[in-house]
């Protein structure tokens, strides 16, 4: 196996999108409407608070787009920080999502689907982490035989996952008889749309994932920009489409009462008894694409690092296979870590904590844009994000409400977050102390 192989150049427009909207929507769009109506008192608010997430997300999506284009490298969030801020920051930044973040939100995933399967067939519950790991390692292994099994797998668990929401749209809308809008949540605690917002962007975060795919794209300069807009977009349309609806066939009061189990009541009133499970399985293929999505993608930071020779055991993380050309040595580590953290604690909240230090770099990668059209040549045809500079400032101050929210509301989980960015530091002085001995060894 040759250091000097290349992943494979394989990825259309086609999955590009479906890989936007796969890592986004997985179990937010059927978990969040009661959190988000409860947070903001009444029905018209929580719609506004889906509008406002969705409008932080598409400036979001609008700079990187442009970022993306100019850093057209596997590696998402790590390239782009690490070419427009220095190796330093793209080490923290990587560090973080390769130890915590991407593995947690995929043992996450894991363990939610498991527990699931689980109850959708009368399973005892003890099996759902042996289902969570069964599923994890069984996408690994598709993954590994070449991004187009991972993207067909992505391209079908996309478009069903569609289904069910469409449904709830359609039939909710027309066939509802509720007032969709100025009804109470029936909850007495103090009003905060931020509280609302911030759980709409919770729902709304993946987005960029499919920047990590970027040096296995046909044409990057043009369809990760194209991929990015039109992925958020319809996930923006299935949100606000959904959330009306289950509106329109509930009260407010009672989808806050009804909590996940909202969306499988909402379809039983419009389908019967056949609803409830139809919707059961929509979201059991709303989180399998959501989590193959992440497997597809994540091990494509600590490959990126490893190739630089910027984490420990690099020359293994780097491992292409030589038949499949896909990144071996990263993804199994990836799955390994996801597992451990299914058997031995609750990656929920892990990936909690690392969701501060993430959008610290987010905000990062969004000011980017700023320095790199200083910095870059334009070209008339290279896509430009609109109206700026507002619509990276938007992004941006998004970025920055998610970590004065998280500073606010949750110090110990933002220190702790902050706590291991810190471990990092000697980390990375190690490493680079190594890479500058083996430099002048070679010289001399």
């Amino acid at each position: 196996m040759k250091n000097e192989a290349h992943l494979k150049k394989n990825i259309g427009f086609a999955v590009a999108t479906s890989l936007v909207v796969g890592t986004v929507i997985g179990s937010g769009i059927f978990m969040k409407p009661g959190i988000v109506i409860s947070d903001t008192g009444n029905s018209t608010l929580a719609l506004w608070a889906w509008i406002i997430g969705g409008i932080i997300t598409l400036a979001s999506g609008l700079t990187i787009a442009e970022v993306s284009v100019k850093i057209p490298k596997t590696g998402g969030l790590y390239a782009y920080i690490e070419e427009v801020y220095g190796k330093f920051w793209g080490f923290l930044c990587g560090w973080v999502q390769t130890l915590i973040y991407g593995p947690a939100i995929m043992g996450a995933l894991g363990l939610y689907f498991g527990s699931l399967v689980a109850g959708f067939f009368g399973i005892s519950e003890s099996y759902k982490i042996l289902i969570g790991i069964g599923t994890i390692l069984f996408l690994g292994f598709m993954n590994l035989l070449g991004t187009q099994y991972g993207g067909l797998i992505q391209n079908i668990s996309t478009i069903g996952k569609l289904i069910p929401i469409i449904l709830i749209a359609f039939f909710g809308i027309f066939k509802g008889d509720v007032s969709v809008l100025d009804m109470g949540s029936g909850v007495t605690h103090s009003f905060s749309m931020g509280a609302a917002v911030l759980a709409t962007l919770w729902a709304y975060d993946g987005f960029m994932n499919v920047g990590y795919m970027a040096g296995e794209m046909k044409n990057p300069g043009k369809t990760l920009p194209r991929a990015i807009i039109s992925g958020i977009l319809i996930v923006i349309v299935a949100y606000l489409t959904v959330n009306i609806a289950m509106l329109h066939v509930l009260p407010a009061s009672k989808i806050v009462e009804l909590g996940p189990n909202a969306a499988s009541t909402a379809a039983s009133h419009l389908f019967g008894s056949m609803g409830g499970k139809l919707i059961t399985i929509g979201i059991l293929i709303s989180i399998f694409g959501c989590l193959n999505g992440k497997v597809l993608t994540f091990p494509r930071i600590p490959f990126a690092m490893a190739k630089d020779g910027f984490l420990p055991g690099a020359k293994a993380l780097s491992c292409i296979h030589p038949k499949y050309k896909t990144p071996v040595g990263a993804t199994l580590v990836q799955l390994a870590i996801a597992i451990i953290m299914m058997l031995v604690g609750n990656p929920d909240r892990l990936s909690d904590i690392a969701i501060f230090t993430v959008f610290t770099f987010y905000g990062l990668s969004f000011l980017a844009v700023f320095i790199l059209r200083k910095k870059t040549v334009e070209n008339k045809n290279m896509y430009r994000v609109p109206l700026y500079p507002i619509t990276p400032l938007v992004a941006v101050l998004g970025a920055i409400y998610i970590i004065g929210s998280t500073l606010i509301n949750s110090p110990l989980d933002a220190l702790f977050s902050i706590g291991i960015t810190i471990i990092g530091i000697p980390v990375y002085a190690k490493l680079n102390a190594n890479k500058k001995r083996e430099s002048l060894l070679k010289a001399s």
